[in-house]
Formats: structure tokens, C-alpha cells, sequence
């Protein structure tokens, strides 16, 4: 269930509260903790482009596994990340409808979307469509938060969200599940999953439909039809690998949607509809091969395509369309070398081709666009112990075509206090340019052509404690940014300089037999020229999860809250017109029930209350919504 405040301020101590009295809770239970908890730290690869126990990773790194995943029910990964540390999502409207992420106070173009390790780009700006994809086809997701544009290059100045489909492991086996619920929502889905000898393979696949609801506040934007904007989607992610010698691999992976949905999209007309598609593609191909025993070498060839397409009708008249088409060929080479026992050198290189295909047609007037470019890296990095020490340091070459080069470092350093606290320190800079639809956009007559990249710096430092199942850290951040990108009357722009500062806390732990996970964030995101907050950027923002399996059922829930946010309307002039959103409180209730081995029944609850509340201006989010379903495994 979703409960909303619609007070324009809500005291800023109340999320503080509460996530400060769980906080104190966690460490009188991790003490508690005998020698006998068989509680295992996640293991991470994001945070250092190699496997290391998620307790020794430097950037402030946390995971949604796999169960995470299945007991929130999520409908959408923007559902999925809206209550970890750090993170804001702002949504047009409903499923499908476009959606933002902010980490750390950046824009949504300056955090990085991988899915298994290949970058994934949208036609927005260049930020990745994360509204399209279903978590049906997700293993676990691990989110590295803060500046690591020296690890991963362009577009990882708020930090890295890498996505991992599912892989066969284990005896084979077949799920399928089905939902129906509110606003003619249904969902199916199957998957099929093993490993057989030195085989693995999976394949999953989902089937989305909802109807929808109107999204337009009509006092608010009273031209828009306030007719209901469904969405379809269908998604699919499959992979295959062969272990052909000991520490040898061959193997492929594919990951691909196809949405169809409608949106409100603030007309000055009262037009019939607008409707689009979305379509994404990757494929990859990679060898992985163990060239001695020190040294781990991987070769990725891939393949991605985006092809996004909108029209919008008036007296069942064309009255506007665009269409965004992408192809990037990448091919990634990264090398892990044991140089000691607790020192790791990573080295590797990075080279694509990008070309694009851009068209829009407003009012009657038409452009069009094939701009393409080729874009290389080299990098490398080393991560070790000695004594209560650890250091990761890692530098990164970026050549963009068109945009320039540049030289990024991270730099991080922990030290270990006794076995559970210890604290962490990091400087890091980085380099972003301009994607290709920013500088030729599809959504105005032409992009910015002078567009200059970003450089950014970063500063952090915290504690982190970790004894049994409780993992709990505090960092304080502060970056800025020059050059970086925005908007002004509809047209890209470089502002002369943004900057945030603030104190992010995550904690997991198991308190009583339930699980808890708990966030808290207070930023102040802002425009150094003007002194104003970032547009639909909170400064405080928290969140609660709990988790209880009581015999054979599993009862869930989140708290989340969002302070109150900046936003903007334009009349008809574009002339900007300040506008505020208020604080709300999102409460979501879950709970399963396992009927037999291979049967279980789920459901979920949103917005009990049916109350109102916007997460971007003009746009009403979803009311009252009840979902059922059931799941089968075999």
C-alpha cells in the first residue's frame, strides 16, 4: 500500500528518526552473533571489475538479491531500486512511462546502467530506460554509489546500477508464474534453468499488459485528453556457456524487450493520443579463459541496438512523431592478475562504434540525423591488504569521438579498526561527454552542438560495521561538477557548475528472525550559479523493509519517504514557472504463501489509501492497486 502526506513540509527529523532507531538496534543484535552464524557476506564484482566480499568493497556498494526480488514483487526496476540508499526515481505517470533516476543528486544521464557488464543507453539524454525493464529476467543487482568514473568511464558520476540476468546453475529446472490485478493488469512468465555437465543455460521470458490509468492532473494541464495509458511489454534474456577446460569458458547471452504504451504528455492542444515504442536489444559473446594461474583474461564482443518511436494525433491527424535508433559495437577486453595473495592488478580496454539514426517532425516541420562516432579506453587498477589496511587505486584513459579525452583516478583507502568497524576514505574525478542525442536531439528541432563534457570531483569518507548478518554503513559525500549538462527553453545546455553535498546511510540486518533493511540520505543537490536546489531532488529521503517467514508464510513491507522537491512547468512561451512538490510517504505490503513444495500464492497491496501524490509535476501517480498471483516450480 502507498500512504501519501500531502503537507508541503514534513519535518525533516521524522524519517531521521526512524531510520536512527533501527540504526541502533542493528549492533547490540549483530553482537549477539556467535561463531556459529553461517551468515556469508554478498560477493560483489562491481565495485572493483572483480569478485571480492561485499564487506571489503571501498565504494559504498550494496546488492538486491535474488530473494530480495522475489519476495517485493516488484512490477518494474524502477519499483525495484526506489528504496535503496541514494536513489530517486521520478515518473511521468505509470508503468511504462518515462522514468528518471537520480543518484546522489546527479542527472539521470550521469549514472551508469550495465546489464551483465554491457552499457546500456536510452534515447532521453542517454540515460538508460530502466521503465522497460522487468525484474522477471534479474538475478540480483548490485549498485555502486559515488563517483567511479575512473572504473567504469562517461556516465558514472552518480555511480554504477549493474544488472545480472539469470544464469543456469544446479539441477535443471522449469518456473512459471501468472498475475492479475488492478487496471486490467496481467503478467505470465516462465523460465527454464540448469546446468548439465560443464553446460549452463536459461532462458526467461515475461508478458506484461496493463491498461492503465490517466496520469494528467487536469488542473494542473487541462489541454491533455485524460484518456488511460496502458503499456505492453514483452521481455526475454537467455544464456548459454560451456566450460570446455578448468577455468576456461565459452558463452553467450541475449537480453531484449519490446514495449508499446501510451503517455500524457502535457499538450498545448487537446490531442487524440500519444503513443510509442521502445525497443531494446543485446547480445553478447565472450571467452573466458584462466591463462595461468594468476591470471584471468575475458574477451567480450556485443551488440546493442535502442529504437525508440512516438506519435501523437490530433483530429486523427498527424501532429507530431520522433524516432530514435542506436547501434553500438563494443568490444571488451579485462584482465584480473593476482600479483600477491591480497593484491589484485585489473587492466583492460574498451572500443565502440556508435551511429545513430534521429527524426522529428513538429508542427509540420522535419529533421533528421545520422550522426555516428567510435570511442576507446584503457584502464587499469590495484586493490590490496596489509595489515588493517586496503587501497584500491585506479586510473582510466577516455577517448570520445568528437567530445575529447581525458584522464580520471580513484583513489580509496580503508582501515580496519577490529574485525567489524572500519573506516573509509576516497577522491576520485571524472570525465563525461555528451551522448549523440544530446547533441542531436530528437525531441527539438536540433541538439547542442557545443555542447562541452563534464569533469567532475569527488570526496567521501565514512564507517563501516559488518559481524554476522549486519552490514551497516555511513558515508558523507561531497562532489561537483563543471560544465555539467541541463536544459534551457527545451535545448541542452552546460550550467557552469553543480555540486551536492550530504550523509548516506544503508543497513541490513536480521533483527528477531526478520529481516530489515533501512536507508536514509540528506543531500543538497544544487546549481552553484543560482544557489537553487536540482530540480525534483529531495534533500531527505528514507526508507524501511521488513521481512518474516511465520511457517509457511513470508509477510512483507517498505516505508519509503521523499522530502519535498523543486520542479518546473513552462507556459506558452517557455517561459520557466517555479512549481513545488510536496513530501510524501510510499507504503508497500507484500506476502506469500507456499501451498505445496513446488506451489505458492502471492500478493501485493499499493496505495491502501488511495491518496494522491505526484513524484513529477502535472503527474499523478498510480491509486489503489490489489495484484495476485501464483507461482509453480519445478
Amino acid at each position: 500500500m502507498i500512504f501519501s502526506v500531502s503537507n508541503d513540509r514534513t519535518p525533516a527529523w521524522k524519517p531521521l528518526a526512524l531510520v536512527s532507531i533501527l540504526s541502533a538496534c542493528f549492533l547490540p543484535s549483530a553482537s549477539a552473533q556467535t561463531q556459529d552464524d553461517k551468515t556469508l557476506p554478498s560477493v560483489v564484482v562491481t565495485a572493483a571489475r572483480f569478485e571480492q566480499p561485499q564487506t571489503e568493497a571501498l565504494p559504498h556498494t550494496t546488492v538486491i538479491t535474488a530473494e530480495m526480488i522475489r519476495n517485493r514483487q516488484a512490477s518494474d526496476l524502477p519499483t525495484l531500486l526506489r528504496s535503496e540508499a541514494g536513489i530517486e526515481i521520478t515518473q511521468n505517470g505509470g508503468a511504462g512511462t518515462a522514468a528518471s533516476l537520480f543518484m546522489r543528486g546527479t542527472n539521470s544521464n550521469q549514472s551508469l546502467i550495465l546489464i551483465d557488464g554491457i552499457p546500456i543507453r536510452g534515447s532521453s539524454g542517454g540515460a538508460a530506460e530502466l521503465e522497460h525493464i522487468l525484474p522477471d529476467q534479474i538475478d540480483h543487482i548490485e549498485i555502486v554509489r559515488g563517483n567511479v568514473s575512473a572504473i567504469y568511464g562517461s556516465g558514472a558520476i552518480g555511480g554504477v546500477i549493474q544488472i545480472f540476468t539469470k544464469r543456469g546453475t544446479g539441477q535443471p529446472g522449469v518456473s512459471m508464474s501468472a498475475e492479475v490485478g488492478s487496471r486490467g493488469t496481467t503478467k505470465v512468465s516462465g523460465s527454464v534453468s540448469g546446468k548439465s555437465d560443464d553446460t549452463r543455460y536459461a532462458l526467461s521470458a515475461t508478458r506484461f499488459k496493463t491498461d492503465g490509468f490517466s496520469a494528467i492532473n487536469t488542473s494542473q494541464s487541462p489541454n491533455e485528453n485524460p484518456d488511460k495509458d496502458g503499456d505492453r511489454n514483452v521481455s526475454l534474456s537467455a544464456s548459454v556457456s560451456k566450460e570446455w577446460s578448468k577455468g576456461n569458458e565459452l558463452g553467450a547471452r541475449i537480453y531484449a524487450y519490446d514495449a508499446k504504451f501510451s503517455y500524457d504528455g502535457g499538450e498545448s492542444l487537446l490531442t487524440d493520443n500519444t503513443g510509442a515504442k521502445s525497443k531494446q536489444q543485446t547480445i553478447a559473446a565472450y571467452s573466458k579463459n584462466r591463462l595461468t594461474p594468476e591470471w584471468q583474461s575475458t574477451v567480450t564482443l556485443s551488440h546493442a541496438n535502442t529504437r525508440n518511436e512516438a506519435l501523437t494525433t490530433l483530429n486523427s491527424a498527424v501532429y507530431s512523431e520522433s524516432s530514435y535508433k542506436s547501434e553500438t559495437d563494443m568490444l571488451q577486453w579485462a584482465n584480473e592478475v593476482m600479483l600477491l595473495p591480497n593484491w589484485m592488478m585489473t587492466a583492460g580496454f574498451d572500443a565502440s562504434r556508435e551511429k545513430a539514426d534521429i527524426y522529428s517532425n513538429y508542427y509540420g516541420s522535419a529533421s533528421q540525423f545520422s550522426p555516428s562516432r567510435s570511442n576507446s579506453s584503457i584502464y587499469t587498477g590495484i586493490n590490496g591488504k596489509f595489515d588493517a589496511n586496503s587501497l584500491q587505486f585506479n586510473l582510466r584513459q577516455d577517448h570520445v569521438g568528437g567530445s575529447g579525452s581525458d584522464t580520471t583516478y580513484y583513489l580509496g583507502y580503508g582501515y580496519a579498526l577490529t574485525s567489524a568497524w572500519k573506516l573509509i576514505a576516497s577522491t576520485s574525478t571524472a570525465f563525461h561527454a555528451p551522448t549523440l542525442s544530446q547533441l542531436y536531439d530528437p525531441n527539438i528541432y536540433i541538439g547542442n552542438l557545443n555542447l562541452k563534457a563534464e569533469r567532475a570531483r569527488s570526496h567521501e569518507a565514512g564507517v563501516q560495521y559488518a559481524a554476522g548478518p549486519t552490514l551497516l554503513r555511513a558515508t558523507v559525500f561531497e562532489s561537483k561538477t563543471h560544465d555539467q549538462f541541463g536544459y534551457e527553453a527545451g535545448l541542452p545546455v552546460n550550467i557552469d557548475r553543480a555540486s551536492n553535498r550530504g550523509l548516506e546511510l544503508s543497513a541490513n540486518s536480521r533483527i528477531a528472525d526478520i529481516d530489515v533493511r533501512a536507508s536514509l540520505t540528506l543531500q543538497d543537490p544544487k546549481n552553484d550559479l543560482t544557489d537553487e536546489t536540482l530540480q525534483r531532488r529531495a534533500k531527505t529521503m528514507a526508507s524501511l523493509a521488513l521481512s518474516k517467514a511465520i511457517g509457511a508464510w513470508r509477510f512483507g513491507g517498505d516505508v519509503q519517504y521523499f522530502g519535498h522537491r523543486p520542479d518546473a512547468s513552462y507556459d506558452a512561451n517557455w517561459l520557466k514557472v517555479a512549481q513545488e512538490l510536496p513530501s510524501v510517504w510510499l507504503v508497500n505490503l507484500n506476502a506469500r504463501y507456499q501451498l505445496s513444495k513446488e506451489v505458492s500464492l502471492f500478493g501485493r497491496i499499493e496505495n491502501l489509501f488511495d491518496r494522491e501524490y505526484q513524484m513529477a509535476y502535472g503527474y499523478n501517480q498510480a491509486p489503489r492497486g490489489v495484484f495476485v498471483g501464483v507461482n509453480w516450480r519445478q
